[in-house]
């Protein structure tokens, strides 16, 4: 099948170009192309760019939010877990499938194309992730799923559960998880550490920790998961999600620790809405906005990528999946809202999300790659950022998942029309 997708704007190109598509890959990328094709659409010069990427996502845990028992009335990181912990037992593949696949639908409709999701592991039935294996074969050819094997309530503070986060691997996870804050002590916590890179490179997984999930500044796993990393080589396949200790750690350590961070290649995830939320619990005021250092990783150099991580679940009652939602309240928190950083904004929902989930390879609107991508109401990065614009079209190995008309307003004002 050939197509030709007509006068689409590009970030960087000054005027728009064609992307002429044979069998599911980007065949060329130019202006006026003169190509015979069995299909042309017309996209009316509106911006592409590469499929947005939720790189933290919790798909078993979606919309249990007003489930009996489940109500989160301290709103802490903490509580989240413990009723979670108390409500779970009773789940089953068929309803968690359910669930997930509503929210699914409601990130694939709204740009996204792939998705990180952590499967909850402390639970001998290991039910949700059973339950994402098997949508993650059913919906690949509308969404990519990647699942991290994830010791919700601790590998040692659960009884077993280094032992379920290796099951998890062996059934088919692609990243081991971790959450060293949430273990009874910090010799546990770092001996999860050391037993999540252990594993990665037992199994040949990539790594994704909830790693420093708290505005206690004597939360200091990060540092030696960037050293186990970089002394093993695996930094790049390596996520520090969350990351929000270090937003509370003193100057003059946080200046030390960038330089094996940067030597690691470790990549970051913040998750701006439900940090933001959950964070400075505890504070009266001041009180922090419990996000990592965004701003100093972007001017590093590291990679840093953004996540929905909750919808409707008990750690946050909100959440839809949108992630220019999610974007937004990113950029004004950690006060990234300079014109040159609008400007690469939207790399924080696409291509460094793609980075971190070593998809790169696959990714973008580039010749040789699988032709996704998507369009925003906007013709160029600022204006889509500053409007908080809309999914037009999302294209999926050249094919349309969805296409979207613009708002029509009907006025009577002369000043609206």
């Amino acid at each position: 099948m050939k197509k030709l997708f007509k006068n689409v704007r590009l970030k960087g190109c000054s005027q728009p170009v064609d992307l002429y598509v044979e069998n599911g890959v980007f065949k060329e990328i130019g202006p006026y192309l003169q190509v015979k094709c069995d299909d042309t659409v017309d996209l009316g010069g509106k911006l592409a760019v590469p499929p947005y990427v939720d790189a933290h996502l919790h798909l078993d845990y979606v919309y249990t939010a007003r489930k009996e028992g489940a109500r989160n009335d301290t709103g802490t990181l903490f509580e989240g877990i413990q009723r979670w912990s108390e409500t779970k037992g009773d789940i089953t593949v068929e309803e968690v499938k359910e669930r997930a696949k509503k929210a699914i639908k409601q990130e694939v409709l709204q740009g996204v194309q792939f998705i990180r999701t952590h499967a909850d592991v402390t639970d001998p039935k290991i039910t949700g992730l059973k339950a994402l294996l098997e949508l993650r074969e059913e919906l690949k050819d509308y969404v990519t799923i990647q699942i991290v094997s994830f010791p919700q309530e601790g590998m040692y503070a659960y009884k077993g559960g280094d032992e379920l986060v290796e099951e998890g691997l062996k059934m088919g996870a692609d990243c081991v998880g971790g959450i060293p804050h949430y273990e009874f002590a910090r010799e546990f916590g770092e001996k999860s550490v050391h037993k999540t890179v252990e594993l990665a490179l037992k199994h040949d997984k990539m790594i994704d920790v909830h790693c420093d999930e708290t505005d206690d500044e004597q939360s200091r796993f990060l540092e030696l998961l960037a050293t186990l990393t970089y002394m093993e080589g695996i930094g790049e396949k390596t996520a520090a999600s969350h990351t929000c200790a270090f937003g509370s750690y003193n100057n003059a350590y946080a200046f030390k620790l960038m330089k094996v961070l940067g030597l690691s290649k470790i990549n970051f995830i913040s998750c701006p809405t439900e940090n933001i939320y959950l964070q400075g619990r505890f504070d009266t005021y001041p009180k922090r906005r419990g996000l990592t250092r965004v701003k100093e990783i972007i001017e590093a150099g590291m990679n840093i990528c953004f996540g929905q991580d909750s919808i409707e679940d008990p750690w946050y009652p909100a959440g839809s999946g949108n992630l220019m939602i999610v974007l937004d309240h990113g950029i004004h928190i950690a006060q990234t809202m300079s014109f040159d950083d609008f400007e690469n904004a939207l790399d924080l929902i696409t291509v460094n999300g793609a980075k971190t989930l070593n998809i790169s390879d696959q990714y973008g609107i580039e010749e040789g790659k699988p032709a996704s991508f998507i369009t925003l109401n906007a013709d160029n990065p600022v204006d889509a950022v500053l409007r908080r614009v809309g999914v037009l079209d999302s294209v999926r190995n050249g094919e349309f998942l969805f296409r979207r008309a613009p708002e029509v307003i009907t006025t009577n004002l002369e000043f609206l029309k």
